[in-house]
């Protein structure tokens, strides 16, 4: 390091000092006599609803207004009325009720039923429903009421299991 200059010490004191106090402590009662012992102004200000719950209770929010002005229809999509119309007739016309569409503990009776019409049901595979949707009588019924959401699955299930489009074009 040959080249630089002398070596200088720097002799300035350092003074390291505490934190100055944030607001709490500013607003502590011992920090205001202190203050107030020493001479320094001291402001003191009321707040107009402190200690209430006015704000809350007599004006408007901005975000209780933002909810008041909405207008969008935020509701879930329903089974439209074409598609329960067609999922009734389908079962009407299988024969089944709700319940045996819906549940798969059913397939043994269909099987013995076909086997005591000696076989008649291999030659019509329809009447012999292999694959039925496994889901529970409720969902058949809130399909057919219209109050369910839609779901492609299910739909696809009762499709394969009725034979017939339930969706768009027969």
């Amino acid at each position: 390091m040959a080249g630089i200059g002398p070596i200088t010490q720097d002799w300035e004191p350092v003074v390291i000092r505490k934190k100055a106090p944030n607001a709490a402590a500013k607003k502590d009662e011992k920090a205001v006599n202190a203050a107030r012992r020493m001479g320094a102004e001291i402001e003191t200000l009321k707040k107009s609803n402190a200690g209430s719950n006015k704000a809350a209770s007599s004006s408007t929010t901005l975000n209780t207004r933002k909810l008041d002005e909405e207008t969008e229809n935020l509701t879930h999509d329903k089974v439209p009325t074409e598609l329960k119309k067609n999922i009734i007739q389908a079962r009407i016309d299988k024969k089944l009720n709700q319940s045996q569409l819906a549940q798969a503990s059913n397939f043994t009776k269909l099987l013995v039923d076909c086997l005591s019409s000696e076989l008649a049901c291999l030659h019509e595979p329809s009447l012999f429903l292999f694959q039925l949707i496994n889901e529970k009588p409720q969902v058949i019924q809130e399909y057919e009421s219209g109050k369910a959401i839609p779901n492609q699955q299910i739909i696809n299930k009762l499709e394969r299991v009725l034979g017939v489009k339930l969706r768009g074009k027969k």
